[in-house]
């Protein structure tokens, strides 16, 4: 029976993209907690996985070009985070506006706002950081809304030019455009106005 299931897990990590990262709970679906773990365990000893943090593992992506492993993706490993403990999360800060291309700054602190409670991982020189919200700013917005809305904000109004609105269209498909314009009414009036010369429906000045 463990040997079915270990065929299963496997299975899942050998279609799964290089540079894929899982939690238990990814796998608990084919067999309990302890099971998914010892497998898991197993699998990093054998060299196809590796161990990011506690309960948080990779499928190394190997580039060919490089001749060495690809660097761990902090984003991915975010949102594996919040996926085992059933948080809402989105990019803040300089994290927001590098993901959304608003900005090239390296940084080694990826932060993101959450429902969850305060909490900071690190693992080689790279640090997550989540900063608790309430509920109202983040639950029950899509990824998106609440990624630009953050990223304006980091912004501030009197920064946010001509450019920074052209440059969020380009990257936001419609679909993307219409759910901003219905989830983030609530907001700001400065930053409403600003998704709104985003979707298309006003002109900014």
């Amino acid at each position: 029976m463990i040997n079915g299931y270990s065929r299963k897990i496997q299975e899942r990590i050998r279609v799964a993209a290089e540079g894929s990262i899982f939690v238990n709970s990814d796998f608990t679906d084919i067999a309990d907690t302890e099971t998914v773990r010892r497998n898991l365990n197993r699998l990093v000893q054998s060299g196809i996985l590796r161990r990011i943090l506690k309960g948080v593992y990779e499928k190394p992506e190997y580039s060919e070009m490089l001749k060495e492993y690809v660097a761990t993706d902090p984003d991915a490993v975010a949102k594996a985070l919040a996926r085992s403990y059933h948080w809402t999360i989105a990019p803040c800060g300089n994290t927001a506006l590098n993901l959304l291309g608003l900005s090239t700054q390296v940084t080694a602190v990826w932060s993101y706002i959450s429902d969850g409670p305060y909490k900071t991982y690190e693992w080689n020189s790279m640090k997550l950081e989540f900063k608790h919200r309430t509920n109202k700013e983040i639950t029950g917005l899509s990824y998106m809304t609440i990624l630009v809305i953050q990223a304006l904000k980091t912004l501030g109004k009197t920064n946010v030019t001509s450019r920074t609105v052209q440059m969020l269209k380009a990257r936001l498909d419609d679909g993307d455009k219409a759910t901003m314009l219905k989830e983030a009414a609530q907001s700001t009036d400065w930053v409403y106005n600003i998704i709104r010369q985003i979707a298309g429906e006003v002109q900014g000045k």
